[in-house]
């Protein structure tokens, strides 16, 4: 953004340059029109009719992307907020939960200790 505002100004520095050392009448032939203007005027007029052509050309993709920005930021107030009420939530929950429900979970039967019967009692574990 500040490269665009730092050429434009660049180019409108040099735009009255050249009309200060060009201020010389000229005729302009568009279409039907004719027009009679010094140099500086044509210039000027011409650059800003492209300015303005360039504006209309950026001002859909510019609303576009502002629009997009805003809906993905109520988006992520919205999920921020879940976030949080979900966080609430489980802790809420983990402070029901009974203290046994916390205790060491059962040791790992495997498929040996299953296969010859000795899966539910953890003294015969071999």
């Amino acid at each position: 953004m500040q490269l665009t505002v730092i050429s434009a100004i660049l180019v409108a520095i040099l735009s009255g340059v050249f009309a200060m050392q060009n201020n010389v009448p000229v005729t302009v032939n568009f279409l039907l029109w004719r027009f009679d203007s010094s140099i500086a005027m044509v210039l000027l007029v011409a650059l800003a009719i492209g300015a303005c052509v360039i504006a209309l050309l950026t001002t859909p993709a510019t609303l576009k992307r502002q629009w997009q920005l805003s809906r993905q930021k109520r988006s992520i107030e919205e999920l921020e907020k879940t976030c949080t009420t979900l966080r609430s939530r489980i802790g809420e929950l983990e402070a029901h939960l009974p203290p046994e429900a916390a205790a060491e979970p059962p040791p790992y039967v495997g498929l040996k200790q299953i296969i010859l019967g000795r899966g539910n009692d953890p003294s015969d574990a071999s």
